[in-house]
């Protein structure tokens, strides 16, 4: 049976996602007329996965963006397609993840297809003024964002470090400061690392082994801060285009299948949630210029360095806020963040990085200028 469903998801463009599927174009406008700031673009991205080696019965599970709207962030709506079989959206309040599920018989040849739309514009945050009203939003537990979980511990080793780092700290703008400086002059990228990382940042620290992508680097980053007292939460995504600033190794390349990116934000009291990035300035050193790394004191990283403590350039999606993410009518257990497509057979849990038996594609184009 074919299934297809489309999911209102956010209070942007009511009409236009009320429809029972996609109408190229209406939701567009739709949103457009909605929005006074010409600095929204609206991207359309498309996953398709197939199993090629099914055993008994296959399930697969994909992110799906935000949950929530942000200032930076709405969604438009998700359609799916699991071609002989079923597909469900399930979502986590806490986390603002949403899931697509589908399951597939013995038999069946598995092939999700899911298409979302959301619109996004830069952020930034105005870090020369401080509003003593901004707290966390809604129905935000902070202490769900201080506690630990199985890959960001925030005691014994993750605890000291923290107190060392934020010694003679006074505001808790200072310690935010003070973990980002400290993992941008300690921590290197290793282009050997698969995907982006694990983020176990105890064997980090405790093997003094400081190399890694961003989730290695962003969630020692939320690790220490959490430690050290502050709200802090790794957002796992993908990046959908080129960056308009300059750095060619902060964009997408080719189709973005590859082009997970894990960023980080912390909260502060009188700025809210204030995005960081310290591995994307380690991204910049090691691969902003084919064959050489640079240094420090080079330009681009200076600017980037400068940048990335405050803001984040919107050509990227945000998924979700998840660790230790129990998927629905898993039986092989929790994974420690839910970015990549992740998938079961009867024979146990895939390989997200292993295309031989795990094959995804996921196409990105933007629908607004």
């Amino acid at each position: 049976m074919n299934r297809r469903h489309f999911l209102k998801a956010g209070a942007v463009a009511p009409a236009a996602i009320a429809a029972s599927s996609i109408v190229p174009g209406t939701m567009k406008a739709a949103f457009a007329q909605s929005q006074s700031s010409s600095a929204w673009r609206i991207f359309e991205v498309t996953t398709r996965v197939e199993v090629l080696k099914p055993a008994g019965a296959t399930k697969v599970w994909l992110p799906v963006p935000l949950v929530v709207d942000t200032d930076y962030q709405k969604s438009l709506g998700n359609q799916w397609n699991a071609e002989g079989g079923q597909a469900a959206f399930s979502q986590d309040v806490k986390s603002n993840t949403g899931i697509v599920a589908a399951e597939w018989a013995d038999g069946a040849k598995p092939v999700l297809v899911l298409t979302s739309r959301f619109a996004t514009m830069n952020r930034v945050t105005d870090l020369t003024r401080v509003n003593a009203g901004l707290g966390l939003a809604g129905k935000e537990d902070p202490k769900y964002f201080l506690q630990p979980s199985a890959l960001i511990p925030t005691d014994g080793i993750v605890k000291s470090t923290a107190m060392e780092i934020t010694q003679g700290a006074k505001t808790d703008m200072q310690k935010a400061r003070a973990i980002y400086e400290w993992i941008v002059e300690n921590t290197f990228r290793d282009p050997k690392t698969r995907g982006c990382g694990v983020g176990d940042i105890k064997f980090m620290l405790e093997s003094k082994s400081y190399g890694g992508k961003c989730a290695d680097l962003n969630a020692l980053y939320v690790g220490l801060a959490r430690a050290a007292g502050l709200p802090a939460r790794d957002v796992y995504g993908v990046r959908v285009a080129n960056s308009a600033n300059g750095y060619k190794s902060l964009g997408r390349a080719g189709d973005i299948t590859k082009a997970q990116h894990c960023r980080a934000e912390v909260h502060l009291s009188g700025y809210g949630w204030v995005p960081v990035d310290p591995a994307d300035v380690r991204k910049v050193i090691l691969e902003e210029e084919a064959g050489k790394l640079l240094g420090l004191d080079d330009e681009r990283v200076v600017r980037a360095r400068k940048t990335l403590f405050g803001s984040w350039e919107m050509n990227w999606l945000a998924f979700n806020y998840s660790h230790d993410v129990a998927l629905p009518n898993a039986t092989k257990g929790r994974v420690g963040f839910f970015m990549y497509p992740q998938c079961e057979t009867a024979e146990g849990r895939l390989d997200s990085l292993d295309s031989d038996n795990f094959k995804y594609q996921i196409s990105s184009k933007e629908l607004s200028a």
